[in-house]
């Protein structure tokens, strides 16, 4: 089972942005957005918001369905 829940590995769809510039940008700690990343952890629904209003993406590009079994 693919273990991972967002695209935010794919250089969040803009090859500009950084881990540093998002976290600049929503007010987190750079640890914070590897971390989400790296899918190691999640960030929660409404910090999903804030990352796609920053990159101004639909929430959906930030997301990853489950794959059937």
């Amino acid at each position: 089972m693919d273990k991972k829940h967002n695209h935010m590995n794919d250089d969040f769809g803009k090859p500009w942005v950084t881990n540093k510039w998002l976290a600049e940008t929503i007010h987190r700690d750079s640890a914070t957005i590897s971390k989400w990343v790296t899918n190691a952890t999640q960030p929660p629904l409404e910090t999903l918001i804030e990352i796609a209003l920053a990159l101004n993406v639909g929430i959906e590009e930030l997301v990853r369905m489950p794959e059937e079994q």
